[in-house]
């Protein structure tokens, strides 16, 4: 069974869940902004995946799920249940590891490119995926690579994208997830005016043409993650 913790109602998973579903995989759907609770027995957890959220990963006495999930990604980490933080999710597992998490140098919402470094092309992960990759984003934080985790990707505004820890838990700062309508509730929920209207309808354009290459990118991602 494959666990996919949700912070939020509307940032959901999207095409990562459309993939375990078709690769026949039994699909769990844990959403801590609701009061469910996570799990104490993982055994028959075959893999998690953390997605992203609007909170800060230190704002515990506000979201007290916060602390639960950061006791629950150690456990993970220690039975090595493979683990993908996405995001929000990525710096939960880097603070999990001992890693700070801060501002990023640049807020990125919409495409921007990646790359990756030479661990980064030589992990599984991207397997398949190039050096450069163009992805969707939409983050103002960022996490820094534990001590003992690997570098995997950096962008020019945001130097840590993805990392690896251990040899199966990987945290990306950017989304592999949205589809049109999850972006669109995004827009809804975090346009604070109507100053930014324009960026927005931008994005919303953009997304259209570049979905194809980019569900397509998604589920390499997703099949890489199910190989491991």
């Amino acid at each position: 069974m494959v666990l996919i913790i949700k912070h939020i109602d509307f940032e959901g998973p999207g095409k990562i869940e459309d993939y375990f579903r078709d690769a026949a995989r039994a699909v769990s759907l844990i959403d801590l902004s609701k009061g469910e609770y996570l799990t104490k027995d993982i055994k028959g957890v075959e893999a998690v995946v953390s997605l992203g959220g609007p909170m800060n990963v230190y704002e515990e006495g506000i979201f007290p799920f916060l602390k639960e999930e950061n006791f629950f990604i150690k456990e993970a980490l220690k039975k090595e249940i493979p683990f993908l933080g996405i995001c929000l999710g990525a710096q939960l597992l880097a603070k999990a590891c001992g890693a700070e998490v801060k501002k990023s140098p640049q807020k990125e919402v919409g495409w921007y490119k990646i790359k990756l470094t030479g661990a980064g092309v030589k992990d599984p992960f991207f397997k398949n995926l190039g050096a450069k990759l163009d992805v969707f984003q939409w983050h103002e934080d960022m996490f820094e690579v534990p001590e003992n985790g690997l570098l995997l990707a950096s962008s020019e505004g945001c130097p840590y994208q993805a990392f690896r820890v251990s040899k199966n838990a990987y945290g990306l700062q950017f989304h592999v997830e949205v589809t049109p309508e999850i972006v669109n509730s995004w827009i809804e929920a975090y346009a604070k005016d109507n100053s930014q209207d324009a960026k927005f309808a931008e994005i919303r354009s953009e997304f259209l043409k570049r979905r194809p290459a980019y569900e397509l990118q998604a589920r390499q991602l997703c099949a890489n993650f199910l190989e491991i």
